[in-house]
């Protein structure tokens, strides 16, 4: 590889915030390639060449059957074997809003790589949200956990949320129990003080205000918010009212995480 840290943000049909993703990954100083998903199954392409793999958000195949469904059918079937080893070479994923969706319904996400067979089990979803219509609205979150991605970010961000499945629900209470325990929980809904809140602060009525999850290593996030729609301190909705610390917003830090920690661990 070159000295550079590479990126892929994958895109289909359906995909609408890739180029923002890329933008925030370049601004942070990597060199990022928007792939279409076909150019991987061909072998156009090749998984391995880079170093963090980013699933953003967007109505993927028009969110048929379920939200994110078909892709992850997609990269469980036709790309598990790549995805596990990019996995345990401790590279990075991230997948925002569908990309969250994405993750966990192709069973990457909260993490149950199998060693025995390279596939992937499903122990979550992602469900309509609770107020039966799509939320689109800023909201305060908690971070937790101990994710490459999340170090050094405020204890609360604001960050954007836009979807209409984004409740999430474990299968049972034992997985419940293993991503509380194991610091998995990255992100949950809040108010502005930092405390547990019901709707809208929690816009979809997830299981416990999850927000976010990471897998064992934390090496892989997903998250319903949209950190990239904060990247700028502008795009924040009241920037005009508040004190200008800089020109990056709350989100910056998770793709400058990213990229921080390939330097540290492959260049």
């Amino acid at each position: 590889m070159s000295g550079k840290v590479k990126v892929i943000v994958l895109r289909t049909a359906g995909t609408n915030c890739d180029a923002e993703t890329a933008f925030a990954f370049g601004s942070c100083g990597a060199q990022v390639d928007c792939v279409h998903i076909n150019k991987l199954f061909h072998g156009r392409v090749r998984l391995m060449d880079y170093h963090i793999l980013a699933i953003p958000g967007g109505f993927t195949y028009g969110d048929d059957i379920e939200s994110g469904r078909i892709l992850a059918n997609e990269l469980r079937i036709r790309l598990g074997t790549y995805l596990c080893r990019f996995i345990s070479d401790q590279r990075l994923i991230i997948g925002i809003c569908n990309g969250f969706q994405v993750l966990v319904k192709a069973g990457i996400l909260p993490g149950n790589l199998k060693e025995k067979d390279g596939g992937f089990s499903q122990t979550a979803t992602l469900i309509n949200n609770d107020s039966g219509k799509f939320e689109d609205r800023w909201c305060y979150l908690k971070v937790s956990g101990k994710s490459v991605w999340t170090q050094g970010l405020d204890d609360i961000v604001y960050y954007p949320v836009a979807h209409a499945e984004g409740k999430f629900v474990p299968r049972d209470e034992e997985v419940l129990h293993r991503l509380n325990a194991d610091g998995q929980v990255a992100f949950r809904y809040c108010d502005e003080q930092g405390k547990t809140t019901g709707y809208p602060g929690n816009p979809n009525g997830s299981i416990e205000n999850i927000a976010g999850i990471t897998d064992p290593t934390g090496n892989v996030l997903g998250l319903m918010p949209h950190p990239e729609r904060h990247f700028l301190f502008i795009q924040h909705p009241y920037w005009t009212r508040l004190a200008r610390s800089g020109q990056y917003g709350q989100g910056a830090k998770i793709f400058e995480n990213g990229i921080d920690y390939i330097k540290r661990k492959f260049l």
